[in-house]
């Protein structure tokens, strides 16, 4: 279990991922060892970890993707096992309800998508099958949520100079290649991002400190949801009509217990992850939403058993990280693509035409 000081330093550390510990210290009231050292448990334990991956607003066009998947039954953990490796999921969970896996996914573009929907699970064994819904606005996901045990004065201390984002053009590759070394360690030194980029230590320090001032990076301090105080994750689906549906998810993006809210593609409209502090709280919350906006309909609901993939990170059924499968929108799988041009090659072939007999013309049986 973690204790008071624990949860303060991951608030501490959601607020400022990349201060120095001294900093840290000072707004927890210990020094910098202290600060260190704890974090240093946490994270060996799998209790709490930091991981970063690129803002999607400055990647440019992004296909965010909900798959429901249904197992075949008895190979659900052979197709978690086969996927989890995926670059471009997110979130792998093991669900209840009307599907056994709800996936997210980040695709360049509907093609690609179809190709990892069509070709790639499509062929694995074990999967029965699969429908996708596409998320047409995303307007709050997780790394915006935070645990706020730390006081206000106590965020001002680590609070950066420039709290007003700068406009920022989109990434380019070698601002990608930046982020990706820093997801696997989100608190390396400049100097060591320098020895493994090849680029200058000044060079380094002075494109993150233009990535920070155009959040570029998003940033995540996560606990394990079963020593978070907010063990339980239910998502819902909503029919809300498409002239309140901006004041809707304004308003669910603003709730406490929110981790994600999105509208979606397909005939259930709205979609909300919520975060919660037990299993009674679920009709609580749900029955909140009702009195709240009395003209959305939650039309279907699901629990998360098991998050066995949170944004890239490999976790286990208590949700303690095991290991990262660093993101990437990009996707290019061998199989699915050599099946998917075979596809093509028979669609450019016309059909042979059926050969129809002669009207009149008998048949013969032979013996």
């Amino acid at each position: 279990m973690l204790d008071e000081l624990d949860y303060l330093l991951i608030t501490a550390l959601q607020h400022a991922p990349r201060a120095d510990w001294r900093r840290i210290g000072a707004a927890l009231d210990v020094d910098a060892t202290t600060a260190a050292r704890r974090w240093a448990r946490l994270t060996e334990s799998g209790l709490a970890w930091l991981g970063c991956h690129p803002s999607p607003a400055l990647i440019g066009e992004l296909i965010v993707a909900f798959i429901e998947v249904d197992c075949v039954s008895g190979k659900l953990h052979q197709v978690c096992e086969r996927i989890l490796d995926d670059p471009p999921l997110f979130n792998i969970e093991h669900t209840t309800g009307a599907r056994d896996l709800l996936l997210t996914a980040v695709f360049r573009s509907q093609a690609q998508l179809a190709r990892y929907v069509g070709f790639r699970l499509s062929g694995l064994d074990g999967i029965a099958a699969t429908r996708t819904q596409l998320a047409t606005a995303l307007h709050t996901e997780g790394s915006r949520w935070r645990l706020d045990r730390l006081a206000e004065e106590r965020r001002g201390m680590l609070r950066a100079d420039r709290d007003r984002p700068t406009r920022g053009a989109l990434l380019n590759q070698s601002d990608l290649d930046l982020i990706l070394l820093l997801s696997q360690d989100c608190r390396q030194s400049v100097a060591g991002l320098a020895e493994r980029s090849g680029l200058s230590p000044t060079t380094v320090r002075r494109r993150l400190d233009r990535l920070d001032a155009a959040r570029a990076i998003s940033y995540r301090c996560e606990a394990a949801r079963s020593v978070s105080g907010w063990p339980v994750s239910a998502t819902l689906w909503g029919i809300a009509p498409a002239a309140e549906t901006a004041r809707i998810t304004a308003q669910l993006s603003g709730m406490r217990e929110t981790r994600l809210c999105a509208t979606l593609s397909g005939p259930h409209n709205l979609m909300v992850t919520a975060w919660l502090r037990s299993m009674g709280d679920v009709q609580s919350f749900e029955a909140a939403l009702a009195q709240r906006f009395p003209e959305l309909t939650i039309a279907d609901r699901a629990m998360t058993l098991w998050q066995l993939k949170h944004a890239g990170e490999v976790l286990d059924p208590e949700g303690r990280r095991l290991r990262t499968v660093p993101f990437s929108d990009t996707w290019d799988d061998q199989e699915a693509g050599a099946a998917e041009r075979d596809l093509l090659n028979r669609m450019r072939s016309p059909a042979p035409t059926p050969v129809r007999p002669v009207r009149g013309a008998s048949s013969t049986t032979l013996p």
